[in-house]
């Protein structure tokens, strides 16, 4: 038997005045918008969709009601008195949209804030309105190379308008809005250093680093290959603005310096390339700094594209010379042992990249001292000396050999990048801006002397014979300008650190 639950009257009374307000809130119950004698206020509401087609049309959607005329004031100065008008901005921005709906007695406003911006603004820091050129910049240092963007000149001081690459600053590259890009290259083009020469492995070719003409027969690099593609040249581009990257499509694209790519240096041209831009603006001119970072590399290149070219400087076009020509010696020995400071003759380090710890314990426990050679976190770097008291140029005809005891300890990380490879090296810092584009160099590989580690090696090379010279087939007996002696160990290109030691350096 179902047993009925019976309700009091004020139970009854509540669940009454519930259902009302429950109705009351479904129907807008209430006189609120009635105002004596019956009638109904206006109320102001409406909607608003940009153009998908045209980023400055605005249509607005009026869903006012009690309404017999409207006013639409769209921020910018502009009004209507449409039902639901479409109104076309003429710049870009955030406004405040109000919207009055009036009958013959009342008016009610609403208001709605919109941004409108269009879409292409931000590639038009490259681009322009339709086009923008962009030259190197003419003032200061225009690119150099360094470990990371604190250090951006370390490696090398950089490049200005000094009249050593005029060609270089006479090149144009010219984007487009509509997503292509064009290089200039004036008639001229640079022959870099890596590519055109100073390349291990591939001297047919050899072009010292010069302004040469842009032809395709004089485009072929130190290993034989041909790269007339990074000569003048219609392509296209991708630029990202949130990530500040743009990309270069087409074989032969490039930017900055030719040999720069994606991930590294290369020896050809590619097929698309990828670096990091940002922009300044300034008044009659704007700044274009491209960045290629690469793992313990930094090379930052900048352009400038003037709309008051009165402001644009000159290209330099005669380089005034560098340094100083040293006094030339003829010594029979250069040496240095590491054991102590004072031990040496002729040699003394420079300030340089790898370091140099002398007087340190003989890590094979005989209780004898050596030199302590760190290879910092760094992709370039060795340690150099030259002559002292004196600074000279050394002629090199009263010796024949070069010798060096190293140890390879085996609680450096070898397994990625780290070798085990010894380099010793010539080349020019008192007239060579960039002492590295002419050297010559000899290398122990280790594992093709079978190098075993913790344990001393001596490591000998005939001067007669180098492993790599900048000019092919030269060996220091043909030149009388070399002034500093490098050593490296650990290989370059990368950043991978690691400690070694060495004792008994002699040149004789």
């Amino acid at each position: 038997m179902k047993e009925f639950k019976k309700l009091s009257f004020a139970s009854s009374f509540m669940q009454f005045m519930l259902f009302i307000a429950i109705g009351c809130f479904a129907v807008s119950c209430g006189d609120d918008t009635e105002e004596p004698g019956g009638t109904t206020e206006p109320i102001s509401s409406f909607q608003f969709e940009i153009s998908d087609t045209d980023w400055r049309v605005v249509s607005f959607s009026n869903f006012s009601t009690n309404a017999t005329s409207y006013d639409w004031d769209f921020g910018d100065g502009n009004s209507s008195t449409d039902e639901s008008p479409t109104h076309t901005y003429t710049a870009g921005g955030t406004y405040e949209v109000i919207l009055t709906a009036s009958d013959a007695t009342a008016s009610k406003s609403s208001s709605k804030t919109i941004t409108v911006s269009d879409p292409n603004e931000a590639i038009k820091a490259l681009t322009g309105e339709v086009s923008k050129t962009w030259k190197l910049y003419r003032e200061g240092v225009s690119m150099s190379l360094g470990p990371d963007a604190d250090n951006p000149a370390q490696w090398w001081a950089g490049l200005s308008n000094d009249g050593s690459r005029p060609c270089a600053y006479e090149q144009e590259f010219t984007f487009h809005l509509d997503g292509t890009y064009e290089f200039n290259d004036a008639g001229m083009f640079w022959a870099e250093f890596g590519v055109f020469n100073n390349v291990a492995g591939c001297d047919q070719n050899v072009t010292n680093e010069a302004c040469i003409d842009a032809t395709a027969a004089n485009m072929v690099n130190a290993c034989g290959d041909d790269v007339s593609a990074w000569l003048s040249g219609t392509h296209s581009f991708v630029y990202d603005p949130s990530t500040s990257s743009l990309t270069l499509n087409g074989n032969g694209a490039w930017i900055g310096i030719p040999k720069l790519a994606t991930s590294g240096e290369t020896l050809v041209p590619e097929s698309s390339v990828t670096t990091r831009v940002s922009f300044q603006e300034f008044t009659g001119y704007d700044i274009m700094l491209v960045e290629f970072i690469y793992d313990g590399v930094y090379w930052p290149i900048t352009y400038a594209s003037y709309s008051d070219p009165s402001l644009e400087p000159d290209v330099e076009t005669e380089a005034e010379e560098f340094g100083e020509d040293l006094d030339d010696i003829s010594p029979t020995e250069l040496s240095r042992t590491f054991s102590d400071s004072t031990d040496f003759v002729l040699l003394d380090p420079i300030a340089s990249g790898s370091l140099i710890f002398e007087n340190v314990e003989n890590p094979d426990g005989s209780g004898t001292f050596v030199g302590q050679f760190d290879r910092i976190a760094a992709d370039f770097q060795e340690l150099q000396m030259q002559t002292a008291p004196t600074k000279n140029d050394i002629n090199f005809e009263n010796m024949t050999t070069i010798s060096l005891d190293v140890y390879l300890p085996s609680t450096n990380d070898y397994s990625s990048t780290l070798t085990k490879n010894i380099v010793i090296g010539f080349g020019d810092v008192s007239k060579t801006e960039q002492w590295w584009t002419s050297i010559v160099q000899y290398e122990a590989v280790a594992d093709d002397l079978g190098l075993t580690e913790d344990t001393w090696h001596t490591i000998t090379f005939d001067l007669s014979s180098p492993s790599f010279s900048s000019n092919a087939g030269e060996t220091p007996f043909d030149r009388n300008d070399l002034d500093m002696v490098y050593i490296g160990i650990g290989g370059s290109g990368h950043p991978v650190p690691g400690t070694f030691y060495v004792r008994n350096f002699v040149i004789n």
